[in-house]
């Protein structure tokens, strides 16, 4: 099955089971609670996150697509501003289970989109000379 991860309310990440993600966070207008339940398949929508959220997010989701063997993934942040994509494309460069990472191609999101290719297990990439 799919890897499971709790987003806590103050931002950290903690593995449960098997399954998917779960994503809790304070509604900031009336305080409650919200969970959002979202599938390990490879793509992560960050519109339901927190930008505060995304750096434990991003590197916790990558974690689990690897260990259901998901080595593509698609990343849709928005086109909005570019400040999503750029704390994105941030935390992607200092990933090292993250083989390349690139917008993706009209059809896919375009600039609204980033498509990441990650290392498998054991996988050194090796800069071109």
């Amino acid at each position: 099955m799919i890897g499971l991860i709790v987003m806590t309310i103050n931002g950290r990440v903690v593995p449960v089971r098997p399954a998917m993600i779960i994503h809790r966070h304070i509604l900031e207008r009336d305080m409650e609670e919200e969970t959002v339940v979202l599938p390990i398949d490879g793509v992560l929508d960050l519109h339901t996150f927190l930008p505060r959220e995304i750096k434990d997010l991003v590197p916790a989701y990558l974690s689990a697509c690897r260990a259901q063997g998901i080595y593509e993934v698609r990343i849709v942040h928005g086109k909005g501003t570019g400040n999503l994509r750029r704390t994105v494309h941030a935390v992607l460069s200092r990933l090292d289970c993250v083989a390349s990472f690139r917008l993706a191609e009209e059809g896919r999101g375009s600039w609204g989109a980033t498509l990441v290719v990650l290392k498998r297990e054991g996988e050194r990439i090796f800069p071109v000379a």
